[in-house]
């Protein structure tokens, strides 16, 4: 999932108007963050596949640190704990944010979702693999209803939706078959294709949520 983060990010937002945006549009970015941060480290591990679709053309040999079930969780009390001084509820939402992302990473990741770090049994339901394309935009598909949840909720505060709807959209085009960045790192040698996947990780969740925070601080 991609953009699929970030429309779960943006509903909770708007299902929570009182609360502030950031701890909860880079909640749902957390594991991805740590994902590409690993990936430079060398502490998760990826290899090129140019037929692994719909836009990632990597195979997720290892990425137990974020994306297993134990590690998702971790990260989710961490991020939670944070902003327990703020209050019970911010808490409970930024925590539910991050642990979103593993939720919905669970169908369309091709059983490469540890239980925990080098177990040997595996989570994920592989539509990234069986329906190739159509994963993509059934990605699209998931997004847009929790986009339309969204731009009515903040329709019914009077604030414009126009922004994050039309970034959102050009984000989906980005990550298409046929535009991803990441089959351009995965025409790389080694070790700069995980190198490069890992940069591309870390900007592409964190320039959209920040732009994301300051439709929500103009609001």
């Amino acid at each position: 999932m991609y953009i699929g983060h970030f429309a779960v990010g943006l509903a909770v937002k708007e299902a929570n108007p009182s609360l502030p945006a950031w701890p909860i549009i880079l909640g749902v970015c957390i594991l991805d963050l740590v994902d590409g941060i690993f990936l430079i480290m060398n502490l998760d591990h990826v290899i090129p596949n140019l037929s692994a679709g719909p836009y990632l053309f990597f195979d997720l040999v290892f990425i137990d640190w974020d994306h297993s079930l134990l590690m998702a969780i971790f990260w989710s009390v961490l991020w939670g704990g944070v902003f327990a001084f703020w209050s019970k509820k911010l808490a409970l939402v930024a925590g539910l944010s991050v642990f979103s992302h593993f939720l919905i990473d669970l169908p369309v990741h091709n059983h490469d979702m540890a239980l925990y770090p080098f177990a040997e049994y595996h989570l994920g339901f592989s539509l990234w693999k069986s329906w190739g394309t159509w994963a993509w935009i059934a990605e699209g598909i998931f997004s847009l209803i929790l986009i339309w949840f969204s731009w009515i909720r903040s329709v019914g505060r009077g604030k414009s939706f126009f922004g994050p709807f039309f970034l959102m959209l050009a984000m989906f085009i980005v990550v298409s078959p046929w535009f991803s960045p990441m089959k351009w790192a995965a025409n790389m040698s080694s070790p700069n294709d995980q190198i490069v996947l890992g940069i591309i990780f870390i900007c592409g969740f964190l320039i959209p949520a920040w732009l994301f925070v300051r439709h929500y601080s103009k609001s």
